[in-house]
């Protein structure tokens, strides 16, 4: 058996910055076109649909793809890969639905921290359980310490009259995306690791959440009626190509971090990118410029004080 190549511990951070800075540019794009459609769930099933269909384009042109493929399909009828290893994507169907109702009119830094919230908790159990392909991480003080950080940049960002200007529910939702994001990465970074093709779990990941947000939004056209007409901005569809980056990469690299860390890369990126976005398009009902400040300090302190820096030797 081939051992899995172990990133530098800077570099595996890198890429986890990197996939929270394309969440936050996501985030803001979908909620946009969830504004421009007044349907964040339509919104979702637009952008996973054009994810979907490039990953498709781009498994079919490469053969390490197609090899992918056939070891995928090969697990799923010996069952050596279980129905669960598949629906990852259920998750990142609540991901960018919320993105689609609640980033638009919160803004990125709000709608970002309470994902923080969800990726932390939820990041820390799932490393102590075993859950990732990393296997057991250990519940050390400094990434106890780091998670507890990252909550204190969501309560600064929750700060002022920030509650009384958004309702709860729409706070709550980033926060179940957060949870949400957490599982996807580990049960991706699994699939990845059986079937030995990081892009085959991404593209599993697409057509779970693809189909789960073609139900729902099914649901809400029957309920609300259908938008009257798509978008004509090329821009407004990028988002689903984002996620197909981001998603690939977190496949990649959950293994060589495990959950939490990933997680809290991820917030520092999605941070950063937030002050920019929200700086320069700030919406209605997001925080103030000194509570994004405060939070993204905090939440450079969390990464900061969670990477292991010193490695064990073997």
């Amino acid at each position: 058996m081939t051992e899995t190549r172990v990133l530098p511990a800077p570099v595996a951070l890198g890429g986890a910055v990197a996939i929270g800075v394309m969440t936050a540019i996501q985030a803001r794009i979908n909620g946009v076109l969830g504004v421009r459609l007044d349907d964040g769930i339509v919104a979702g099933f637009v952008s996973f649909s054009v994810g979907l269909l490039a990953l498709i384009v781009v498994v079919a042109a490469l053969p390490s793809g197609r090899r992918g493929v056939g070891r995928l399909w090969s697990g799923v009828r010996a069952r050596t890969i279980p129905a669960w290893m598949l629906l990852g994507g259920a998750c990142g169907a609540l991901t960018v639905s919320t993105q689609g109702l609640t980033a638009g009119i919160l803004g990125v830094s709000l709608f970002t921290v309470g994902v923080v919230a969800g990726q932390t908790l939820h990041g820390l159990v799932l490393d102590r359980i075993g859950f990732g392909p990393a296997g057991v991480v250990a519940v050390t003080p400094g990434r106890v310490l780091g998670g507890l950080l990252a909550l204190a940049a969501v309560g600064i960002s929750l700060s002022g009259d920030v509650l009384a200007s958004a309702p709860l529910w729409m706070l709550l939702l980033p926060f179940a995306a957060g949870v949400g994001i957490a599982w996807q990465a580990a049960t991706n970074g699994r699939l990845a690791k059986r079937v030995q093709s990081p892009i085959i779990a991404t593209l599993m990941s697409f057509v779970a959440g693809t189909v789960v947000l073609a139900l729902a939004a099914a649901i809400s056209v029957a309920v609300k009626g259908a938008p009257e007409s798509l978008p004509a901005e090329p821009w407004l569809y990028l988002g689903g190509f984002l996620g197909f980056a981001y998603i690939l990469l977190g496949a990649f690299i959950v293994a060589q971090t495990g959950v939490l860390l990933m997680g809290l890369g991820s917030v520092l990126g999605q941070l950063s990118a937030s002050v920019v976005i929200d700086l320069f398009w700030p919406t209605a009902a997001g925080p103030a410029a000194w509570q994004i400040v405060g939070m993204v300090i905090v939440a450079v302190a969390s990464v900061m004080v969670a990477v292991p820096w010193r490695r064990r030797r073997r």
